[in-house]
């Protein structure tokens, strides 16, 4: 099975150096959008709701304290991991996402239900380690 971090080497190898909250918002809809169109997840691990939006702790633990990252970075990543499908849906991701700020990211992840739903009472600032669960973010973008 292909990892976060053979997803994370792929995204970077192809879009070059960018901002560690770049990274986890296009990790996070690569995820999403593989479970719509390929009916099947990209990696095992799952997002949690941090204040930023939904983050990889596994991947955060490897950028952790960086604001810009790049595919050295992650050399426990394989990008040829990645089979023609899932390269295609996640080159169908940057094509969309690709060139969108960090924070335009945040932001629209901030305005979706699996997110949202996540988080629950807690005020925007407030710490969370809640799974963001796979059948919720399946449920949400299947409806887009």
């Amino acid at each position: 099975m292909t990892t976060e971090f053979d997803v994370a080497r792929y995204i970077l190898e192809k879009q070059g150096e960018m901002s560690a909250m770049k990274l986890q918002k296009l990790l996070y809809y690569s995820q999403a959008w593989s479970m719509v169109w390929d009916e099947r997840t990209l990696f095992d691990a799952d997002f949690q709701a941090w204040a930023n939006g939904p983050v990889l702790p596994s991947i955060y633990d490897v950028h952790r304290g960086q604001f810009l990252v790049d595919s050295s970075l992650f050399r426990n990543g394989d990008a040829s991991n990645l089979d023609d499908e899932a390269s295609d849906t996640v080159d169908q991701v940057l094509k969309v996402y690709g060139n969108k700020t960090a924070q335009w990211l945040s932001n629209l992840t901030h305005d979706e239900a699996p997110w949202k739903d996540a988080r629950g009472d807690l005020s925007p600032m407030d710490r969370s380690n809640v799974v963001i669960e796979k059948g919720q973010i399946h449920e949400y973008y299947s409806g887009l």
